[in-house]
């Protein structure tokens, strides 16, 4: 018993350890690794080393109201990079399947410059309200940006009636 716990306190020890890295620190060293092929947006040629880029968002959250059990909805995020360093997005993921980003990966984004970032949202078999979120890896400070939506997706009467059927079977 003595050995059992003493081989899974190191186990849990070394994967603890294994797992300090953050988001914003692996995707600063990613972009820190490939800077000297990203472009400068100064026109001297000096590269920009100091500063951290900044996503300002036209918005972070869309509402689609109320939509049919079946529907397809894109909304577009709008962006602007306020910092003064180059900002690169290296990641966007859904919280689910149905939500999918589009979104301008690992492309330098100079300060001032803009860029958006496509939602499509698959309310098939998601009836009732719904709420998803698309989390960005950035080298921004936080290394993370987090967009939502959220619709109010109506019943399709047949898939209803089929799950209502589903259920009664279970009990």
């Amino acid at each position: 018993m003595k050995k059992f716990l003493i081989i899974s306190s190191a186990l849990t020890f070394v994967l603890f350890v294994a797992c300090q890295g953050t988001t914003a620190k692996k995707v600063n060293s990613t972009t820190t690794a490939s800077s000297p092929a990203i472009p400068s947006a100064s026109s001297a040629g000096t590269a920009k080393t100091t500063g951290v880029p900044v996503m300002t968002f036209d918005k972070t959250s869309h509402d689609f109201g109320t939509i049919n059990e079946g529907d397809k909805v894109t909304t577009t995020f709008g962006f602007t990079n306020t910092g003064d360093a180059d900002l690169i997005i290296v990641d966007a993921r859904g919280s689910c399947g149905c939500t999918v980003p589009e979104y301008p990966k690992n492309k330098a984004i100079a300060p001032g410059e803009t860029g958006s970032i496509v939602v499509s949202f698959d309310s098939s078999n998601k009836p009732g309200i719904q709420q998803k979120s698309v989390t960005l890896s950035a080298n921004t400070a936080s290394g993370r940006e987090m967009l939502r939506i959220k619709s109010s997706v109506t019943p399709d009467p047949v898939k209803q009636q089929q799950r209502d059927a589903q259920a009664k079977a279970r009990q």
